[in-house]
């Protein structure tokens, strides 16, 4: 498996409004409950921003917060063609605020993507092992993302392709223990300046998790029956004990390096 980046998003809009405090723009594009979410699949994001008027004109004296359904795996804006997007699903954030894919979105198209776990695999020198890390209360994992939108110059009637990627960070507590990456993962104290669509500067955000967050966590081992995404149900957040004793799992894969 060339990439590792595989999630669990069985909520519904509806719930997922209600967790978020945001408005459910998701209409038809809503992708059904995913147990098994690939590179390149359409997942719902929370963004921020200022409505505009029917003229266009933007009202910056207010925000509205909603669901906005997205590509997983960016598409820079400057990219000939989408061919890419499985490639782009990560982004370090260390290192974002200096790459061309994702430093206009890091400061400008923030994000967060919403997850009930998220899916790993630790190799030994001959099985992979998947884990799934979620969190203890049933509650969302809050994932910073970035994103950002792409037209085909060659296609002017084509729609607007709206693409998003998951941030990365040092593994805290536990995890650490386990590899050296994570998810950065966000507080709810943290929703609000993460979306905020006037702020541009976020590297305060940008740290690895506080130690309550990373505590709240549990990693359970489950079936390969993941490996495939062609398999999905909720059978596949199901504990599965290992046969034996593997090493260290790789959490959420290999990052984008543009």
């Amino acid at each position: 498996m060339a990439l590792c980046g595989r999630y669990a998003a069985a909520k519904d809009p509806a719930a997922l409004a209600a967790e978020f405090d945001a408005l459910d723009a998701t209409g038809e594009q809503a992708p059904e409950p995913d147990y098994n979410v690939a590179p390149t699949k359409n997942v719902v994001t929370v963004v921020q921003r200022h409505p505009r008027a029917a003229d266009g004109t933007v009202d910056k004296s207010t925000t509205e917060r909603t669901l906005r359904v997205m590509k997983w795996g960016l598409v820079p804006n400057w990219a000939k063609d989408a061919s890419g997007a499985a490639r782009m699903i990560n982004a370090r954030s260390e290192s974002a605020a200096e790459k061309p894919a994702f430093k206009k979105s890091l400061a400008e198209r923030r994000c967060i993507i919403p997850a009930d776990g998220w899916y790993e695999w630790r190799r030994d020198k001959t099985s992979k092992q998947p884990f799934y890390t979620t969190p203890q209360d049933g509650g969302s994992l809050a994932m910073a993302g970035l994103w950002t939108t792409w037209r085909d110059q060659a296609d002017p009637a084509a729609p607007l392709l709206i693409t998003c990627a998951v941030l990365t960070t040092d593994a805290v507590g536990p995890l650490a223990d386990i590899h050296d990456r994570m998810p950065l993962i966000l507080g709810r104290d943290s929703w609000s300046a993460w979306l905020d669509p006037d702020s541009t500067d976020v590297s305060a955000l940008l740290a690895p998790p506080p130690w309550d967050l990373v505590d709240a966590l549990e990693i359970r081992p489950v079936s390969t029956a993941v490996n495939s995404v062609r398999n999905n149900g909720p059978h596949l957040l199901d504990r599965d004990e290992p046969a034996q004793e593997l090493d260290a799992p790789d959490l959420f894969g290999a990052e984008a390096r543009r």
